[in-house]
């Protein structure tokens, strides 16, 4: 037993430290890049290259908000970002519906939202921009967000987890005079929790990360988001490698804060589709 559990404990120590050495060569690029966004210039050409700034400068986030318009693009991303949380909340109320509510047609209607997933994106970008079109939404904001407003995954997510509540503590809810908008936001929104969470998380990096979308819609620069900023920045200024890190540091910074704010609760998640 002795001689087990030595092992056992060396193979721990052993696993520990290459899992450690493996997530330090992960983060040691986003760490470069973060840093390097804070260097002059100049210092890029250096042999060997510093991890560390010798020199902190702010030059070239002042830069891309006071001429790139990366302010502006900041603001557009916010908004998409904005509307896909409240796209999340309609989600939220369909996959209710389809987990607690029987009504004919239910399952076929369920099972073609379903379908929808096997379509790719790319596909229905044509027709849904041509639709927009005949409405006169596009190059504007209002065409840039509708479209991303529901999503089949994110209502097939929150069935599945809905469909776990007890109804018998929505009919004890209702048996005390509560309505059905009430139940909604004061019972199943806050034991959802976990799946809002997980969800919140792929919608803030899916509004985030807009590019495609917002590039073909919009005509106009003033509508651009981060990522179209960040490839025209690309283009524009190739050989300004301290821009180019600024920028990619304002696109990556956020979606991690975002993970390690509500990280607990994706761990929650996992734990109690464990114990069901």
């Amino acid at each position: 037993m002795g001689a087990m559990t030595i092992k056992q404990k060396s193979m721990q120590w052993l696993a520990g430290i290459l899992l450690t050495v493996g997530g330090f060569l992960m983060v040691l690029p986003f760490l470069w890049m973060i840093l390097s966004a804070f260097k002059p210039e100049p210092e890029f050409a250096r042999f060997p290259p510093t991890l560390w700034p010798e020199t902190f400068t702010l030059e070239h986030y002042f830069e891309l908000f006071e001429r790139m318009n990366f302010g502006v693009y900041l603001r557009n991303t916010l908004i998409i970002v904005f509307f896909s949380f409240l796209g999340m909340l309609l989600n939220a109320m369909a996959g209710y519906g389809f987990a607690k509510y029987k009504f004919k047609g239910r399952e076929p209607l369920f099972y073609l939202v379903l379908a929808t997933l096997m379509i790719p994106g790319q596909v229905t970008m044509i027709p849904v921009y041509l639709i927009l079109n005949k409405m006169g939404l596009t190059n504007t904001m209002t065409g840039i967000v509708l479209p991303s407003l529901v999503g089949a995954f994110a209502i097939f997510l929150f069935r599945q987890f809905m469909s776990t509540i007890p109804d018998e503590l929505l009919e004890a809810t209702r048996l005390d005079g509560a309505g059905e908008f009430r139940i909604f936001l004061q019972i199943v929104l806050p034991i959802s929790v976990s799946v809002l969470a997980v969800q919140g998380i792929l919608t803030f990096i899916a509004g985030w990360n807009s590019f495609l979308w917002p590039l073909i819609i919009a005509n106009d620069a003033k509508y651009y988001t981060l990522s179209v900023g960040l490839q025209l920045l690309k283009g524009q200024y190739s050989s300004n490698y301290g821009l180019q890190m600024a920028g990619s540091a304002v696109m990556v910074v956020p979606i991690i804060i975002v993970f390690l704010l509500f990280q607990r609760y994706i761990m929650d998640n996992y734990t109690i589709s464990g114990i069901k």
